[in-house]
């Protein structure tokens, strides 16, 4: 198995019985869903004027993901503004 660092974590913790019970599974089943739906909810639009070449660039980077080069674009926003923005 090829896992990551945090992978591994987590397999270890499950392994030495550190996870406990959720209480009120289903309801915070439904909770999670609510938060991760609102997450999701792209409501509004923005128009940024790029470099022809940066626009390129992105579309070949989009297309080495295996997303829609916007999709790419919202994605790199939400990790940068939530503070999770990782340049590899």
């Amino acid at each position: 198995m090829n896992l990551d660092k945090e992978e591994k974590e987590l397999l270890e913790s499950y392994e030495n019985d550190e996870w406990v019970p959720v209480k009120d599974l289903d309801k915070k089943k439904i909770e999670y869903q609510l938060i991760a739906r609102n997450t999701a909810l792209k409501n509004r639009r923005i128009n940024v004027r790029l470099s022809e070449k940066d626009l390129s660039n992105l579309k070949a980077k989009s297309l080495e993901e295996g997303l829609p080069y916007q999709t790419l674009v919202a994605s790199i926003i939400h990790k940068y503004v939530a503070g999770k923005f990782k340049e590899v």
